[in-house]
């Protein structure tokens, strides 16, 4: 019988040992029970066997595979974006909530809720064809840094996490990201960041336009959006893009509640893993009381559910792959 854990012991070639693939997990009951479910779903000798083609992975992205405070990243480069445009044109700034977005007084703009996140996003991300919008975001990533860690953005995944999303691909997973992000932001970066490529990238969309008229025909993003891959639209998501429920699924917050419901409660062996924000240190300490990543009903009653509950503080013993 295949065991990833005592394979780390045995050798392929005089001298060469196999590797921990999970080596940025510390060592205990959150490691442990991961690379089991791994073991006996691809084990064919094992009556939890899963064949190749259901081995269906799901992530979400903001507070699980990269950092998300202290606001979501695609709206610290929505803002950042609003502020160069506002040079070039300061009638952009049409309304205090893009007044304050321009100015960088987050706090302000968060106090108008969805509607004043919407307004930025549309004054920013709108009019641009998909490409132009890309390029965009490429050369954001390439400047941008962080407020508090100052390190680039795409360097602030998680460290941990790329490896299991590597770990899972190695034992026949097919993996996805399924976000609340924005599916054409997150598209320039997970190929590179995650080793998930574009089409594996399921996300909140807005409306689009084909236009055929000039040399070469083109897509733009157009104000509004079309849906939101948050809370139930991501099970939702799932089945209309996918077809297959998942047999794996990880999240952070109450965002990812759904998705992880409804992954776990599916026949035969299924893993549920919650990422715990608990390392104010190396990160950040939040859930409860939190206006980004709330995260109540997975604590309640996902240990009822089976979930694994990732102790950031205790069971990763490195976060960022940009750092410590």
């Amino acid at each position: 019988m295949r065991n990833t854990v005592l394979a780390a012991f045995l050798f392929l070639a005089p001298g060469v040992l196999w590797s921990d693939p999970l080596p940025s997990w510390a060592e205990g009951e959150t490691k442990t029970q991961i690379v089991d479910f791994v073991d006996k779903v691809t084990d064919p000798e094992n009556a939890a066997y899963v064949t190749p083609a259901e081995r269906i992975a799901v992530f979400d992205n903001d507070g699980t595979l990269w950092a998300e405070q202290p606001v979501y990243f695609q709206f610290i480069f929505a803002m950042d974006r609003l502020a160069e445009l506002a040079k070039e044109d300061p009638s952009i700034l049409s309304s205090p909530t893009l007044k304050a977005a321009a100015q960088g007084d987050l706090a302000t703009v968060l106090e108008g809720g969805h509607d004043a996140l919407i307004e930025v996003v549309n004054a920013t991300h709108a009019g641009l064809t998909v490409d132009a919008f890309q390029d965009a975001v490429a050369e954001w990533l390439d400047t941008a840094r962080h407020p508090s860690t100052g390190l680039p953005y795409d360097q602030m995944t998680y460290q941990p996490m790329v490896e299991l999303l590597r770990y899972l691909r190695d034992e026949g997973f097919k993996t996805y990201i399924v976000s609340g992000g924005g599916l054409h932001f997150m598209r320039v970066f997970t190929e590179e960041a995650y080793g998930i490529p574009p089409e594996q990238v399921l996300g909140t969309y807005s409306e689009t336009t084909y236009d055929s008229s000039g040399d070469t025909p083109v897509i733009a993003k157009a104000s509004g959006i079309v849906f939101v891959d948050d809370k139930e639209g991501k099970p939702i998501n799932i089945e209309r893009t996918i077809g297959r429920r998942p047999i794996l699924v990880g999240g952070n917050s109450d965002g990812d509640f759904a998705m992880m419901e409804w992954t776990t409660a599916g026949d035969g062996a299924r893993l549920g893993i919650l990422v715990h924000h608990t390392d104010a240190e190396r990160e950040w300490a939040y859930d409860r009381d939190s206006a980004i990543g709330r995260l109540v009903d997975g604590l309640d009653k996902g240990p009822d559910m089976g979930w694994v509950i990732v102790d950031m503080a205790q069971d990763w013993s490195r976060v960022y792959t940009g750092a410590n």
